[in-house]
């Protein structure tokens, strides 16, 4: 009797490993079961619904007030001297450019020298 080839075991699909799932789809599953849960208590009692909208609503919003951010940094305050060895844009005061515009309209873009901070005036 001739012995079989052995099979390799076929890849796995991406259901089994939890590849190509979408957090959208747990979402558009989630409001279908609430949407026949609701629908089922607004058959036995249309009072019962309105309050279980209700309830569902205020405990959402309070989770989402309860939930942690995440890492928070507010933004450095506007007072606070800038830190050392950054460079500073300085007008010389003078034009580098001028354009005349339609209606008597004139842009003037002033000559600008970057200087770092032991440099400023």
């Amino acid at each position: 009797m001739a012995r079989r080839p052995r099979r390799e075991a076929p890849a796995a699909e991406p259901e089994e490993t939890g590849e190509g799932r979408s957090p959208l789809a747990g979402g558009c599953v989630l409001v279908v079961l609430g949407g026949g849960a609701l629908a089922g208590l607004w058959a036995a009692s249309p009072d019962a619904a309105v309050l279980a909208v209700w309830v569902v609503g205020v405990a959402a919003v309070w989770w989402s007030a309860r939930r942690r951010k995440g890492t928070y940094q507010p933004l450095p305050s506007p007072t606070a001297p800038p830190p050392r060895g950054e460079v500073f844009a300085v007008e010389t005061g003078r034009a580098a450019r001028v354009v005349k515009g339609p209606g008597g309209m004139t842009i003037v873009y002033p000559e600008i020298e970057y200087v770092t901070e032991d440099q400023l005036p």
